[in-house]
């Protein structure tokens, strides 16, 4: 049978797993420190638990540890990393170095529910959620992992539909007992889904990232089918409820399309939907997928949207593309490998 992984158990969890196996209590923290603290491959490396302990240890449990089975570098430094799941599926995580700053993207679910027009994850379909300690494997096995900066829920799948492995795993990043993070290194992102959309605002202090993409309800609906469900403009309500101006940063995703949503009718109603909130707008380039017949616009077009956004008080950047040349766009090198592998 399949050991248990003790990579993403909590120290309450922990807890649990020591007294059942008739471990001193303090063991817990013992062993979250090997954990998150040394980050050990093994469970023998926990040298401060007892020979005996250790082998009751091993009979149920394993660290949990993989290291990615493929890797692509980019000119620019960044490096897209596939991993497989003990199910045989493949998610990816994205580092992207940046001068002092070294960011993680990572995924939350095999695939994706949300089946956005522009996104290849969506493309593949749902598969499975992954645990928290798949989540966090993604950190704990990335060859930079001691570069880390920040980390960013922006990989394949939606966090809120995955909320309670989600918020396990930002407890272990931002725990004394785990990586002891700041949520201030931490952003999740989401296209909103109302069960888990005010969940994450009342036990998270991370920042949120929301995709936004058009401020037209009904435009969005045909990007973005999850606004039938939960309109924008319902959660910007709900988002003007919440204090954003100290700990917590709220920013909007917006991918610019050309011909879509690039004119300043866009930017205008972006500023009167927004108004009020505190917060940032990151436009972004389009990355082509295969079979979507959407074109990211030209750099002056994206210039001229984050200017008028600027000047009416809605602070607005155009972020970096970065990895063009290595299947920049989320789920292609996922969708590459699992298609390999069919022929």
């Amino acid at each position: 049978m399949a050991k248990i992984p003790l990579l993403g158990k909590t120290l309450s969890e922990l807890g649990e797993i020591v007294k059942d196996l008739g471990m001193p209590k303090f063991s817990a923290g013992q062993i979250a420190g090997w954990l998150y603290d040394k980050k050990v491959a093994t469970i023998d490396e926990m040298t401060n638990l007892s020979q005996k302990n250790r082998e009751r240890l091993k009979e149920t449990y394993e660290v949990g540890a993989s290291s990615p089975v493929h890797e692509m570098r980019s000119a620019d430094g960044t490096v897209k990393y596939l991993f497989r799941t003990p199910e045989g599926n493949y998610i990816e995580s994205v580092y992207i170095p940046d001068g002092e700053r070294a960011t993680l993207c990572v995924s939350s679910q095999v695939g994706c529910k949300m089946n956005c027009m522009f996104c290849m994850t969506g493309k593949q379909g749902f598969s499975a959620d992954l645990t928290a300690a798949q989540i966090l494997n993604q950190i704990y096995s990335l060859p930079e992992r001691d570069t880390l900066t920040n980390v960013v829920f922006m990989g394949m799948g939606e966090p809120m539909d995955n909320l309670d492995e989600v918020l396990r795993a930002l407890e272990i990043l931002t725990a004394d007992y785990g990586y002891k993070w700041s949520p201030k290194r931490i952003t999740v992102s989401t296209v909103g889904l109302r069960k888990g959309f005010e969940r994450f605002l009342r036990e998270s202090n991370c920042h949120l990232a929301v995709s936004l993409h058009s401020p037209f309800p009904a435009q969005r609906r045909t990007l973005m089918p999850a606004e039938k469900a939960f309109s924008i403009t319902e959660m910007v309500e709900i988002l003007h409820r919440y204090d954003f101006s100290k700990q917590r940063r709220l920013s909007f995703e917006y991918i610019v399309f050309k011909g879509v949503n690039d004119s300043l009718i866009y930017a205008k109603e972006l500023v009167r939907l927004l108004r009020g909130l505190e917060c940032r707008m990151n436009l972004i380039r389009f990355h082509a997928i295969p079979g979507v017949d959407l074109e990211g616009t030209d750099m002056d077009s994206m210039i001229a949207f984050r200017d008028y956004l600027t000047r009416h008080g809605l602070f607005a950047t155009i972020r970096a593309s970065r990895g063009e040349d290595i299947f920049a766009a989320c789920g292609m090198l996922s969708t590459a490998r699992q298609q390999a592998e069919k022929e």
